[in-house]
Formats: structure tokens, sequence, C-alpha cells
């Protein structure tokens, strides 16, 4: 990924793999802050993504999904670009199938629970970078960058 623009780019720590059908994938950026509940990555990939990413703080944990493959699938129907997700995910095989950009920790079969909602559309800082909601992020097979402006790539 070369990028040529305007504004401070900021490149992730390389802890994420590559889990979606789509390798490489872009968008502005919309936040969820959860940890081991997924209320509000359902609600938020329900609603029109318009190309969007999805960055989902689940606080790291390994110990549930925060993502499987029926939520994958309404993020693709409602034109979500991507999700990074700083925790895990199930159903990798079928989300791997799908036109949608996927890159979390890892992968656990068991859900999460629906007890907490979490926060909307805050800034979330994880593998070293904050996510503020309204910049952009791209991603692809060699890392994840964000970037204040739209770049030209």
């Amino acid at each position: 990924m070369a990028a040529r623009g305007l504004g401070k780019v900021r490149i992730a720590a390389p802890i994420f793999r590559d889990l979606g059908g789509s390798m490489k994938f872009s968008g502005k950026i919309t936040t969820v802050l959860c940890y081991e509940n997924n209320p509000l990555v359902r609600k938020a990939l329900s609603e029109p993504g318009q190309g969007r990413v999805l960055v989902v703080d689940g606080g790291g944990s390994l110990r549930c999904a925060l993502l499987g493959d029926q939520i994958a699938a309404m993020g693709v129907k409602n034109g979500w670009s991507g999700i990074l997700i700083n925790g895990c995910i199930r159903d990798s095989e079928d989300i791997g199938q799908m036109p949608l950009g996927v890159k979390a920790l890892a992968t656990c079969p068991l859900k999460s629970s629906k007890r907490d909602q979490g926060l909307r559309d805050v800034p979330v800082t994880f593998a070293g970078v904050t996510f503020t909601p309204g910049q952009w992020l791209y991603a692809d097979k060699d890392g994840v960058l964000v970037s204040e402006e739209q770049l030209k790539l």
C-alpha cells in the first residue's frame, strides 16, 4: 500500500489476521467500544455503511467473538467496506468467503454476551493508534493505515 496525500498518517501495529474475503479495504471510520458484548456491532452493521469501515475496540479479549457470519452478512448487504476488530470473530470460514474486509486478532467459537451496550462513535486506541470517527482507514495484507484525510492511493 503506497500512500500519497496530505495529513498525518499513522500505522497500526501488525497484530491483525486477515479473515474476510476482501484483503484490501478502506473507508471513513466509525467506531464501537465494547468488551465481550456485541449489540452495538450488530446495530452499526445493520445501518447503511456507505463504504465505511467499522473499527471495534473489544479490549483485545480473546474469550469470545464480537462478529459472526450473520452480522458480517448484514455488513455486506448494507454496503460496509470492512471491519477492524481488537478482539475475535467466529464463523471465519463463511466470513472468508464474503466480499468484506475483516481483520481481527483471532477466532473464537464462543458468542459474546448482550448485557452491555458499549459506546458508539468515540475515539478508540489500540495497536498503537487512535481511531477517530470521520478519519480514514486503509487496510491490505501489509497492514493498517489511518489518516486524518482521504489519501490518493
